[in-house]
């Protein structure tokens, strides 16, 4: 099944940019055996900053043949902003020479330049965001847009964005085709990820599940044949079906830490796939005709993965997670929470997710804050018995340290300053009617969020669900919440739970927050963007709801039409029915995409977003670039919102 090569390449993913200041540099990679690199900034000139890495590099063990670095430097010489600044990491070989970056990933350099490079940018002026990338939605991937759009402006690094800014479901570890589930137990045994046993399950370890015949297609089958495991069955790995909105496809649905590493390897890097030779498993007529469809999918995706790589080199980039980084509807209700964290399997599942997570992007994000959580990683990393396999009592420590961790939101410093949002893990339970939907923040995490806000005349949050969305999908969700079925249309917006909501509207409404306000989200897989100002109020703050959806990853044309249509007519501004939502001492104006055939207001194509804004934080130009090509641009209401 491997590729029969001996000698793994030094880096297999990466160098991926992280937080970038004049006086810092981070960056995160995944290599084959534990690396001596030197950083130089400017290279070939005559100011040229050399650092070698070792003092300031931390190094994880993940494998017999992987090893994750996030690399830490503060700059003794500040960089300057609004310039293209050259890069090279030189890796230090057997012979004890080095090795330049441009020879050992001449992919990461574009044609006219000798050197990857990046920008810090004097103000967040300009963001590129996304979400939800499926490796194998049959679409073009918005990441390689980006990287096409960003080498057409090598000499202007005035236009390039600050941030990179990746709002949820960067993976799917709960909805994984055949192709790629088989290409990551070819990678995970090239580079001998960590093994683990498996508690509460039908198959005693992670070898046994590699090798077992219902891990393709039929993972649900691996559970306790228990009567009290028919609701996390249907729930968590069989795939809720889904009538109005999505059909999640749980079949495939990652379990171990090890497969989990090997799918961020695989969906960042080209170099991940180089090194393996997947072949089809053995599968029965539905599921191998189901492969081969997939395949070629995959094959795409794994086409533009330097382009992807390369992007990911050159622009700084930030991450929060959504539900699918972990699993479907995470956390989407306090039964669903009690029926997931009940069962040490899928307990075990979770928190191999978030073990990932923390590793492979929110270790970058701020690691002076999650250090502490990388250094229990290590311990239990290291804590390997006489089979080589992790110690359970580790991982489950480990693991309720993760899950009662709240420290996954941070923020960054600048003009306008953002705010990351965690709406998975600090939820507002509904204790009263535990089927219900929980409000994505509880009270605490919700004024923590208002004091960032309060003296900031302007800044861009970032909430991976839409605080304002589609008012008839929220109408549906409702009755299908009242019904008892949240399950079934992924009930998770702001206005769904009661308590959640007024404290959201009321910061809105609070006098401390005049501002401008602009909230940056994905997860529901169209584009949109409102103009809203609060009703009947003097200096009343101005909102901009942009959302960018999917990265590779669309809604059923059909069906989104419909509901576009339905919302314009059942919800106009004359419409009677905007005084039964929570939104109703909220004006929202829809800005209409340019490009729009018959009024739509949702655009419904994969892509990356990009917004611009002024020195006030107002968006002066929002627009979606599609992955296929061209651009979507929503220009200002024709009816610009009046404050008061």
């Amino acid at each position: 099944m491997n590729h029969p090569a001996a000698v793994l390449p030094d880096v297999l993913v990466g160098p991926i940019l992280r937080r970038i200041t004049p006086s810092r540099w981070v960056m995160w990679c995944l290599t084959s055996r534990p690396l001596t690199m030197s950083l130089v900034l400017h290279p070939g000139k005559p100011h040229a900053q050399t650092y070698p890495l070792a003092a300031y590099q931390q190094c994880l063990p993940v494998g017999q043949h992987a090893f994750i670095h996030l690399i830490d430097v503060p700059l003794a010489t500040p960089l300057p902003c609004d310039e293209r600044i050259a890069y090279d990491l030189k890796v230090q070989q057997c012979d004890g020479g080095y090795l330049s970056l441009p020879e050992w990933a001449p992919w990461l350099c574009y044609d006219d330049q000798d050197y990857p490079g990046f920008v810090i940018a004097s103000r967040h002026h300009r963001l590129m965001h996304g979400s939800c990338r499926k490796p194998h939605h049959d679409s073009a991937d918005g990441l390689v847009r980006a990287d096409q759009w960003l080498g057409e402006r090598q000499t202007t690094p005035g236009e390039w964005p600050a941030w990179l800014l990746m709002t949820g479901d960067q993976v799917y570890v709960d909805d994984v085709a055949g192709p790629m589930l088989r290409a990551i137990h070819a990678l995970t045994e090239r580079l001998g990820l960590v093994d683990e046993y498996l508690e509460g399950a039908t198959i005693s370890d992670s070898q046994a599940l590699y090798t077992s015949p219902d891990s393709y297609y039929q993972r649900s089958q691996l559970l306790p044949d228990t009567t009290s495991n028919v609701a996390l069955r249907e729930r968590f790995f069989g795939g809720v079906k889904k009538p109005v909105f999505t059909s999640a496809n749980a079949q495939n649905h990652l379990m171990t830490l090890g497969e989990m590493l090997a799918m961020y390897c695989l969906v960042w890097s080209p170099v991940a796939w180089q090194v393996i030779a997947p072949t089809q498993p053995p599968l029965g007529d539905k599921d191998a005709a189901l492969y081969q469809q997939e395949q070629a999918v995959i094959e795409a995706f794994v086409a533009g993965l330097p382009q992807c790589a390369r992007a990911m080199a050159h622009l700084p980039s930030l991450m929060i997670f959504d539900d699918h980084d972990v699993t479907d509807d995470w956390n989407l209700t306090a039964e669903w929470e009690r029926s997931a964290y009940g069962h040490p399997f899928s307990k075990q599942i979770i928190g191999n997710a978030l073990i990932a997570y923390l590793l492979c992007q929110g270790w970058g994000n701020a690691p002076e804050n999650l250090n502490p959580l990388i250094d229990e990683t290590k311990a239990m990393l290291e804590s390997v018995d006489s089979n080589g396999y992790l110690a359970n009592v580790a991982q489950d420590g480990l693991i309720d340290r993760l899950l009662a961790f709240q420290g996954w939101a941070f923020q960054v410093a600048g003009e306008p300053p953002l705010i990351v949002l965690d709406t998975r893990t600090r939820r507002w339970r509904n204790e009263r009617h535990p089927q219900r939907p929980s409000g994505l923040m509880d009270w605490e995490a919700l004024i923590e969020m208002q004091q960032a806000l309060i003296g900031a005349p302007s800044a861009v949050i970032i909430s991976p669900a839409p605080m304002f969305g589609v008012k008839l999908i929220e109408g549906i969700q409702k009755l299908f919440t009242l019904a008892g079925k949240p399950l079934m249309v992924d009930a998770e917006n702001w206005m769904a739970h009661r308590g959640a909501a007024n404290v959201l509207l009321q910061i809105w409404q609070h006098s401390k927050t005049p501002g401008n306000y602009v909230i940056l989200s994905g997860d529901v897989h169209y584009s949109f963007a409102y103009d809203i100002v609060v009703r009947h109020r003097k200096q009343a703050p101005r909102l901009w709801q942009i959302t960018s959806s999917g990265v590779k990853n669309t809604f059923p044309d059909s069906l989104l039409d419909t509901f576009d249509r339905l919302n314009r007519w059942l919800y106009a501004p004359w419409s009677p029915l905007n005084w039964f939502t929570k939104r109703r001492k909220l004006s929202v104006h829809p800005r209409d995409p340019d490009r729009a055939s018959a009024g739509e207001r949702l655009w419904n194509a994969s892509g990356i977003g990009l917004v611009t804004l002024d020195e006030h934080g107002c968006p002066v130009d929002i627009r979606q670039l599609d992955a296929a090509g061209g651009e979507a641009c929503f220009p200002p209401p024709a009816m610009p919102p009046r404050e008061g």
